[in-house]
């Protein structure tokens, strides 16, 4: 990976909608050039996809917060990850090292929707302490910073 694919990488990471011609521009090459760049990128994993960023509060769940859970002894992960899909609420989730076994995130619409989730992660998910804060917002940082070593 040269310095041209860092470029685009922080390009893509700005508006991953941008088109081989626009990104070209940008880096001085051809469009052809740009695609096959990107392609290969994409091929070796460095791009794992595009995605929309959503402000959840425009869907009415402006309640967000971050919960440090650990699961009861002899919960599977694999069965508890996967249940997760079912939660609509938990936005985000990472498996951890430490103290506690995941970090979810999650969109609530308010302290009643929290409370249910709660209830469900601790009764059918095999939660058996959950530790939460509210987001109050979030510091836009972004990966280009790590792009740019």
């Amino acid at each position: 990976m040269d310095r041209i694919d860092r470029q685009l990488l922080t390009l893509l990471l700005h508006d991953g909608r941008a088109t081989y011609q626009e990104l070209g521009r940008q880096v001085r090459l051809s469009a052809n050039t740009v695609a096959d760049r990107v392609r290969r990128l994409q091929a070796m994993g460095m791009i794992r996809g595009y995605k929309a960023d959503l402000d959840v509060a425009f869907l009415g769940r402006d309640m967000e917060m971050i919960s440090d859970v650990r699961l009861r002894e002899g919960v599977d992960r694999n069965c508890f990850e996967a249940q997760l899909h079912d939660v609509p609420q938990v936005t985000g989730a990472m498996r951890l090292t430490g103290e506690y076994d995941y970090q979810l995130r999650m969109a609530c619409t308010d302290s009643r929707d929290f409370e249910s989730v709660i209830d469900r992660l601790k009764g059918d998910l095999g939660v058996r302490e959950l530790r939460s804060r509210l987001l109050l917002h979030e510091v836009p940082l972004g990966l280009d910073r790590v792009i740019a070593f």
